[in-house]
């Protein structure tokens, strides 16, 4: 029973320094106040990098969304990172006006393929964006960006958002992404602290960017890598909620078991390879530094609430077990109100309430995959997409 109550005790602690910080940054988040920027009638040259693994369903589309850019035209360029793509596929986006790099590897990775990009470019730009395959930017996407770095700003995340809502898992990866916005983004920038990036939809200085990325060789999370690396060398992550790009969420519970296994993977590697130097950044006072391992070592939202009703119910049935049934279910209470302070009104629909019927499965189906993460960042995991919101508006 000794070391019962131990494990118990951990647990306990373990997730309410996660629900704590939910609550106390999801509550600041309210407090985050857009900056706006002025591009002072400077334009920068900007590369639009476009990696494609496998993404012959969508790449055309957005390939040409993003040559609609309320833009000057000759002031950016958009590069589309052929990995493994259909001939025919190859073939139509020749036919458009942007740059073409078919690539090859034995073992493909997103670092990779923006490695690629950058040893083949001879041009002179300011500015990188970094998209994913199925990313459609707004049509003001470049220079709300622009005027942020004219601005001053050397790191840039923009406000991702969903596409698509049709399956009850879209839904919940949507509203997921908005929580991330609220809690990660807006509230980092509130209390004066870096945004967290996503991995797509972002912008940094080319130059920088360049040189850091020749020492990226990331299977999964290279945006972690990066991130730290931003952070270290004292660059701050501004957060553009205005800037905004579509992203398409995933419909199915096999795809979204597979892209949180490969995303709480790379988590665990980070906070393995940062932890010390999270400790001794914040014995120094860099405060956003270990801020940002601190990101890695918080409990996974799906994985999270498995252990709160869990341990809860468990509690009720054996309530010797410290610390309670009482205490596990006001961590409940708390991460439930910490989520409902998160998510943007315009969710809060039939639709929401029906998406979190599939909550109970999804937790069940997410608590097995863990059982397998091991070798999920040791191998690219390819998330599909559908042509079916290839129509999507601008």
């Amino acid at each position: 029973m000794v070391l019962l109550n131990f494990i118990a005790i951990l647990l306990f602690v373990t997730c309410m320094v996660t629900v704590l910080y939910s609550l106390f940054f999801s509550i600041a988040g309210h407090f985050y106040r857009p900056r706006v920027y002025d591009n002072k009638n400077q334009y920068k040259k900007i590369a639009v990098f476009m990696p494609a693994y496998k993404e012959d369903e969508v790449i055309l589309n957005t390939a040409k969304h993003a040559l609609l850019q309320n833009y000057p035209s000759h002031r950016y360029d958009v590069y589309v990172i052929a990995d493994s793509l259909k001939d025919e596929t190859l073939q139509e986006l020749k036919k458009l006006p942007l740059q073409l790099f078919p690539v090859t590897f034995e073992k493909s990775t997103k670092s990779k393929a923006i490695n690629a990009a950058f040893s083949q470019i001879e041009k002179h730009y300011d500015l990188v964006v970094i998209l994913d395959a199925d990313n459609i930017m707004h049509i003001d996407f470049l220079d709300k960006v622009n005027a942020a770095a004219v601005s001053g700003c050397y790191a840039i995340q923009g406000h991702r958002m969903e596409k698509n809502k049709n399956t009850n898992y879209a839904i919940m990866d949507a509203i997921s992404e908005e929580v991330n916005n609220h809690i990660m983004r807006k509230r980092q920038i509130a209390v004066g602290l870096s945004s967290s990036v996503i991995g797509s939809g972002m912008a940094f200085s080319y130059l920088y960017l360049k040189q850091v990325m020749s020492e990226i060789d990331a299977v999964g999370g290279f945006d972690k890598e990066l991130e730290m690396t931003l952070i270290d060398d004292n660059h701050q992550i501004v957060y553009l909620e205005d800037a905004i790009v579509l992203d398409e969420k995933v419909q199915k519970s096999d795809v979204f078991v597979n892209q949180r296994s490969r995303w709480v993977a790379a988590q665990f590697v980070y906070l393995k390879k940062y932890w010390m130097r999270g400790i001794y950044n914040l014995l120094r006072g860099r405060i956003d530094y270990a801020n940002k391992v601190t990101h890695y070592a918080l409990v996974p939202k799906v994985i999270l609430l498995g252990i709160l009703f869990s341990m809860f119910t468990i509690n009720l049935f054996l309530p010797s077990i410290q610390p309670g049934a009482f205490l596990w279910a006001l961590l409940v209470v708390s991460y439930a109100l910490a989520y409902a302070i998160a998510i943007p009104r315009v969710y809060w629909n039939k639709d929401m309430l029906h998406a979190m019927m599939s909550l109970p499965k999804t937790i069940w189906v997410m608590c097995k995959a863990m059982l397998n993460i091991k070798g999920a960042n040791k191998q690219f995991i390819h998330t599909p997409h559908s042509a079916q919101f290839e129509k999507t508006t601008i």
